[in-house]
């Protein structure tokens, strides 16, 4: 059975590179890309894209919906769906302008679509759990502290806590980035794997000198004790060696920075559930930072100085992407309010309270709607 087209990998190439070249996308990108083609290649049989018509595309999204997951064995969600179907659109939109095959129609990349319906399910934004601050907290403290990698595990949860940075950036973060004086870290895209290469100076946030003690005896540790200068990752890898009885085991600190984030994950699972917590992944901690900056921060100045704390350039990108407020802290926001607005003077807060009440009643929140003001 034919593995592939000769003529699809020699275009496929092409699209590749202009990816990567000329739209400036991540390796990753580039990735999500072929794997969409491979999909649709080894269901149209490794045809010739030249002879693609709609109806194919019509045809493989039938079948995409129907398909499973390897490792679950669930149907694909909707926005697995709709990231490929994407991918597939924008390769046969290109296509076209291709020396070979100007016989192709740029409408017929429209067809790899979704409905209006399960498009909006594929895109909705969905509330993703994230720990409390005490939460986090507890972790720390239920955490051992015997060992050097004990020492560096805590270390590690306090700092992205700390700092909120990603933890791809953790793996390749130096000590030079690191500046105690100032209580900040500069994530330096020529040596730091930040999201699109952003260079930007993140200072500790303000969540308790308990945090901020744990991570700075772990650098003063590092120079002062292992000896280590500023070209030395943060966070190393974990050495293995054999032990007195001969066997592989851990025998203290590499030096040498993680390949990638993989371990920073699963010392955060074996952190959490330790403390008697669900999992929760490090880039949950920036949701977490983000609600306290919602509840912390007083000015919009303030705020925005938070939002480029955690690397964002627009305040919009922390209040839709992190900073949703969750059901129960919503409803007590309303209630605040309405109570607010208990007995006002004037009409239109007259007229803001009867609306609170008709949220109240129409939202079935369990609760009595609260009394209106007499006129």
């Amino acid at each position: 059975m034919t593995k592939h087209n000769a003529q699809n990998e020699r275009i496929k190439r092409k699209y590749f590179a202009y990816l990567k070249e000329a739209q400036r996308y991540s390796e990753p990108s580039v990735d999500a890309a072929a794997k969409a083609l491979s999909r649709f290649e080894e269901y149209n049989r490794f045809r010739d894209f030249k002879a693609f018509h709609f109806e194919q595309a019509v045809a493989f999204k039938r079948h995409l919906a129907e398909a499973t997951a390897v490792r679950s064995g669930e149907r694909l969600s909707k926005a697995t769906l709709h990231a490929t179907l994407t991918q597939l659109r924008k390769f046969f939109f290109w296509l076209p302008d291709q020396p070979g095959y100007k016989g192709l129609s740029y409408s017929d990349a429209d067809y790899f679509n979704l409905s209006e319906k399960d498009t909006r399910i594929a895109t909705a934004h969905r509330e993703q759990p994230s720990p409390t601050l005490e939460q986090v907290k507890h972790v720390l403290q239920t955490m051992p502290a015997a060992k050097e990698i004990d020492l560096r595990n805590r270390a590690l949860v306090a700092f992205v806590l700390l700092t909120g940075a990603r933890d791809s950036a953790i793996a390749s973060m130096k000590l030079k980035h690191i500046d105690l004086v100032r209580r900040s870290v500069f994530q330096d895209a020529r040596d730091v794997k930040t999201k699109f290469s952003k260079t930007f100076t993140t200072f500790f946030f303000p969540v308790g000198d308990e945090v901020a003690v744990v991570f700075v005896d772990w650098v003063e540790y590092l120079l002062k004790e292992k000896l280590w200068g500023g070209e030395d990752p943060l966070f190393s890898a974990t050495a293995i060696g054999v032990g007195e009885n001969q066997r592989f085991e851990v025998v203290g600190l590499d030096r040498k920075h993680w390949s990638n984030a993989t371990p920073i994950r699963a010392i955060f699972r074996q952190a959490f559930e330790g403390a008697g917590l669900p999992y929760f992944n490090p880039h949950s901690l920036r949701k977490t930072l983000a609600r306290l900056g919602e509840q912390t921060c007083k000015t919009p100045e303030e705020f925005k100085a938070w939002s480029q704390n955690l690397g964002h350039e627009g305040v919009l990108t922390t209040f839709t992407s992190y900073g949703a407020v969750r059901p129960d802290r919503q409803g007590e926001i309303i209630r605040r309010l309405a109570e607010r607005c208990d007995r006002p003077d004037d009409e239109e807060a007259l007229r803001a309270l009867e609306l609170v009440s008709r949220v109240f009643q129409r939202n079935g929140l369990g609760l009595s709607s609260p009394p209106l003001p007499t006129r």
